[in-house]
């Protein structure tokens, strides 16, 4: 029996895919969990439908991303921390401080997207990557300073 799948089956095939599987595995098992459907005309042109909608709400979203990136290049942002002696922060600089600092700045992006492989610890100008979109990033300054 032929099928087209509405969900990732590990083994299978993607959302999208027609496979042909035996009639009780798709009866018993893909249909009723919602997994696959019969591939019927109706069910294929609704499926291409659902990846074309899929396809240029992702474009949509590239674009934005690639705007924003434009936006952030080559952007600074200041960071003020409590320092103790030797110049030691006293905690350290997060995602989340970085997020807050773009925002302040009037660009909204998600403490989700920096890529900040450790806190920073010391004072300096560092470099931090935002992935903004699977395929854009954009590198950004962080100069972390004493606060006061």
């Amino acid at each position: 029996m032929k099928v087209v799948l509405i969900k990732d089956l590990e083994g299978y095939g993607v959302f999208g895919d027609v496979i042909n599987v035996k009639d009780g595995f798709a009866r018993n098992y893909l249909i009723p969990r919602g997994i696959a459907l019969p591939a019927t005309e109706s069910n294929l042109k609704h499926v291409r439908g659902i990846i074309t909608h899929r396809a240029r709400k992702l474009q949509r979203e590239k674009e934005k991303a690639v705007q924003l990136a434009k936006k952030l290049e080559g952007l600074m942002v200041e960071v003020f921390r409590q320092v103790g002696e030797k110049g030691k922060l006293f905690g350290s600089v997060t995602a989340q401080d970085i997020a807050q600092a773009l925002q302040e700045k009037g660009f909204d992006v998600d403490r989700k997207k920096v890529m900040l492989k450790n806190p920073i610890k010391d004072m300096g100008i560092y470099t931090v990557t935002l992935k903004l979109h699977p395929e854009v990033n954009v590198d950004i300054k962080v100069d972390v300073k004493a606060a006061g």
